[in-house]
């Protein structure tokens, strides 16, 4: 775990720098108004009386309708849908929309997946286990030799997990990277915790004194009390 510790601060920097502010904000936002309207679609609208169909159907709903913004969210905010379902430098084809991001001639490969609870991985499709070949080179292992993938495209998951006891919910979204046998995450930081430390946070700025709104007069003359000011008038006009 120590060896992982140390490798995570390299490629979440490239995560950081791929994946914006203002595009995880944007997922964020509009998958969370997918999940309550897909859960409001299934109860208003199929007439499910069965509670595990109405769950079933719903998480099929939910899945598809995420899957289709994340595609448009991430196309917009300038993602390159995979041409063809083709990895890159690969012949690994996916079949589901992966977004290949690119800053610093560091390739990033971002997925969408929902899993049962959160720290739990996703369900391995054909898609996901093509995908996370791509990490083998982030894997702690000893090298004897220069066989094996080189260092090149990261592939990242924007990961969902449903709420448990709140219908329509999410209850938790976080930045997850998997090892290359699908066995246990390299990475994994909830979306608040990732966004805290975000490279494009605009930086708080400090605050600005105000100006005094009453100044001073530069000479201020001494306090005389009423009894002082009555023996003085008296001396100069004579009167006792």
């Amino acid at each position: 775990m120590e060896e992982i510790r140390r490798m995570i601060p390299p490629f979440k920097r490239q995560l950081m720098l791929a994946l914006t502010n203002s595009l995880l904000l944007n997922l964020e936002d509009d998958l969370r108004a997918v999940a309550l309207k897909a859960h409001e679609v299934v109860r208003d609208h199929t007439g499910l009386k069965d509670r595990r169909r109405a769950r079933g159907g719903e998480g099929q709903l939910r899945f598809r309708m995420m899957e289709e913004r994340f595609e448009e969210i991430c196309q917009a905010h300038g993602g390159k849908l995979l041409d063809g379902g083709v990895i890159p430098t690969t012949d690994l084809r996916v079949f589901q929309p992966f977004v290949r991001f690119e800053v610093e001639h560091q390739g990033i490969i971002f997925g969408l997946a929902a899993t049962p609870e959160p720290k739990t991985l996703p369900p391995k499709n054909k898609s996901r286990a093509a995908a996370v070949s791509l990490n083998y080179h982030l894997t702690p292992r000893l090298a004897f030799d220069e066989t094996g993938p080189k260092a090149g495209d990261i592939f990242a998951l924007f990961l969902v997990s449903r709420h448990r006891e709140r219908a329509g919910q999410i209850e938790e979204i976080a930045i997850g990277v998997i090892d290359s046998q699908y066995a246990s995450y390299l990475f994994y930081e909830p979306l608040d915790s990732f966004l805290s430390g975000h490279a494009d946070t605009p930086p708080v700025p400090s605050p600005t004194p105000l100006e005094p709104q009453v100044k001073l007069k530069s000479r201020v003359a001494p306090f005389v009390p009423p009894e002082a000011q009555s023996a003085s008038d008296d001396k100069e006009t004579g009167t006792h």
